[in-house]
């Protein structure tokens, strides 16, 4: 199970920023909606890309993009589940 989840979210990563080298503040947000669309943690999500971000060009201001992002989009920066609204 929890590959399956992974292979899902490294094929939302190919599919909206192609590489680490190309991941930017815009598709960084496209990949953590797209992973929040298939029921897929985006802070879970985000520790995965940032075990690469010695690889990923203007990691910090990226961080910070997808911090703010995974802020606004879940209930505290906790995962939620909308079933239990």
């Amino acid at each position: 199970m929890a590959n399956d989840i992974k292979q899902e979210m490294e094929r939302i990563w190919t599919k909206t920023c192609g590489s680490w080298e190309n991941c930017n503040e815009e598709n960084i947000q496209s990949f953590l909606s797209q992973c929040l669309e298939k029921s897929i943690d985006p802070q879970y999500c985000m520790s995965w890309v940032e075990q690469h971000s010695n690889q990923i060009f203007n990691w910090s201001a990226i961080s910070k993009v997808s911090l703010n992002w995974v802020n606004e989009h879940t209930s505290t920066g906790s995962p939620i589940n909308i079933h239990e609204i």
